[in-house]
């Protein structure tokens, strides 16, 4: 099985900063908010909503490593793909949000906005960007290494009346979402309810304060290569790697926070 880089072990459970992210974090901000609050001052980790933030000593992101060979999901997800779609597709996004807080820095400093407007939206669009696709990665695990538990599943038949009527609901959200996006299930902390949104590009159409908890990729890139214009079959074949495990520990941390 070919092997990446480096690894990243299992994200404990950390609540305190689950809690503490749950407020920033919309869909897409939390980093960036946290990166301009408080820059780090040597190299860090920082956990969050369940999954791990490397920054380096100038309080910039870096890439956060594959969990797992980029082959490890075949046949649903192809080697290729996860190379591109991660190493250069989520770099991206790491870049363009650095270089946005960058930019933000350096118009603070002169006391002067000639471009706010543009530079805002870099920040908002890689910023959910980087979010989004740290949680898409953890998301995911080798077929048949995991199964939706009696508590997830019993959570899922309250919110959405069953698994089967939860994935259906997501698939064709996923399915439907316009032109490139995300389908997400989030937990929503001001009605207590696990909601399934559409998000295109990274951020439209999603809500404030929603808590990202499973998040499935359909813009281009992420099935291009295996699967062509057939986003339905990619959506039908991602099912079989879902990590329901780490879906289970972010619903639970979410809804008992």
């Amino acid at each position: 099985m070919e092997t990446t880089p480096d690894s990243t072990p299992p994200v404990n459970l950390n609540r305190r900063a689950f809690v503490g992210a749950a407020g920033l974090a919309g869909l897409g901000l939390l980093g960036a908010s946290r990166a301009q609050a408080a820059p780090a001052t040597s190299s860090s980790t920082t956990n969050s909503l369940l999954y791990t933030v490397p920054m380096n000593s100038a309080g910039e992101y870096e890439l956060p490593p594959l969990p797992y060979a980029y082959d490890a999901l075949e046949p649903a997800i192809d080697a290729e793909t996860m190379r591109l779609h991660h190493d250069i597709h989520f770099n991206g996004y790491k870049n363009g949000l650095n270089k946005a807080l960058a930019q933000l820095k350096q118009f603070r400093s002169a006391g002067d906005y000639p471009e706010i407007s543009y530079w805002e939206n870099e920040l908002a669009f890689n910023g959910a960007g980087y979010n989004l696709h740290t949680v898409f990665f953890a998301n995911m695990a080798p077929e048949g290494t995991t199964k939706p538990s009696s508590t997830l599943s019993k959570t899922l038949d309250t919110h959405f009346g069953g698994l089967d009527a939860f994935k259906g609901q997501f698939s064709a959200a996923a399915a439907k979402v316009q032109g490139s996006g995300w389908a997400i299930l989030g937990y929503q902390p001001f009605g207590g309810k696990l909601v399934v949104l559409q998000a295109e590009k990274h951020q439209n159409l999603t809500q404030w304060g929603v808590i990202p908890i499973l998040a499935l990729d359909v813009w281009e890139h992420a099935y291009y290569l295996k699967y062509q214009n057939r986003r339905g079959d990619y959506i039908k074949n991602w099912w079989n790697v879902v990590n329901w495990d780490n879906v289970a520990q972010r619903t639970e941390a979410a809804m008992t926070a």
